[in-house]
């Protein structure tokens, strides 16, 4: 049972790290456009200190999951370093999916915290999910949602930065039964 489950636990890891890599790989620059053009995100890049962005991450997992994914981290708009995020989560999840990731920084504070070496989201943590069509946050504070037509047009979500972080993401495909972000291991390397 042990080997079993070590086997799984590297199938997975495996799995994750290809999804990270395969045809969903953007340049940096297409994914910030990405971002810059949701009516959400576009506030945070005029007043936000600095900004990670992870153009593809790969998430996948039976029962014992993981996620992976490599970006960059900016500080007033220059790049000051690379950073990888790492999760491995146990429990009631199925299936695989790709997605972008951002994480602005409030300021200096925040940015500094991130880029200390190893950052960790606490359980609590969770993102917003950006789409053609519709974006929503959960989490253990309680949940907000919109609607609208495309990226420059109607209602969006009530968001504000928790910790001095506010975490995006973006899906670009796939299926999976799990979305919170906690428990995602930063470690950045400066340039």
């Amino acid at each position: 049972m042990k080997n079993l489950k070590s086997i799984l636990a590297s199938s997975m890891v495996l799995l994750i790290m290809g999804l990270s890599h395969i045809a969903f790989a953007d340049s940096y620059s297409d994914t910030v456009a990405v971002f810059k053009q949701a009516g959400a995100t576009r506030p945070f890049f005029k007043h936000c200190y600095g900004y990670a962005v992870f153009p593809t991450v790969g998430k996948g997992g039976i029962g014992i999951g993981g996620a992976y994914g490599e970006g960059r981290v900016y500080e007033k708009n220059r790049m000051t370093g690379t950073v990888s995020l790492a999760k491995l989560s146990i429990g009631f999840q199925l299936g695989g999916q790709a997605f972008s990731e951002i994480i602005f920084f409030q300021d200096k504070r925040a940015y500094n915290e991130f880029t200390s070496g190893n950052f960790e989201f606490d359980a609590s943590a969770s993102a917003v999910a950006i789409t053609a069509g519709a974006q929503a946050k959960a989490g253990t504070e309680g949940a907000t949602a919109g609607a609208n037509a495309g990226p420059d047009g109607g209602e969006h979500a009530d968001i504000g930065y928790t910790k001095g972080m506010a975490v995006f993401v973006h899906t670009k495909g796939g299926l999976m039964y799990e979305a919170s972000i906690g428990g995602q291991k930063f470690s950045f390397t400066p340039q």
